[in-house]
């Protein structure tokens, strides 16, 4: 005989509590990326066309991040669920410290 594998799916009310509260997170990198593109085009210099695509990159990435990870995790149990959603806002933090380096070393970026 063979064992019909059964999906185990997790309550709606975990999904949406580990969610939010990673969500959150998550909202605070767009935030702080947010809070980086009004700062950079406020500055002495502003932005042109390359700095506007830079920045706004770490705007999209973790929406995006975010989508991913809740795909692959979301039918999985709830530690790995949540280790998913942490991979990804590792790597939204990540990128958006690689923006960050990247634009105070490269001045490419500013200027009309």
């Amino acid at each position: 005989m063979s064992a019909v594998a059964r999906t185990r799916h997790l309550p709606t009310w975990l999904v949406v509590t580990i969610a939010g509260i990673f969500g959150l997170f998550y909202a605070y990198v767009v935030w702080s990326s947010v809070a980086l593109l009004i700062l950079q085009i406020n500055g002495p210099l502003g932005l042109n066309g390359l700095g506007w695509f830079v920045y706004c990159l770490p705007i999209v990435f973790p929406l995006i991040a975010f989508g991913v990870a809740f795909a692959i995790g979301a039918r999985r149990k709830a530690g790995e669920f949540a280790l998913v959603l942490l991979a990804g806002l590792t790597l939204s933090a990540a990128f958006w410290l690689a923006i960050v380096g990247y634009g105070t070393t490269s001045y490419g970026l500013y200027g009309s």
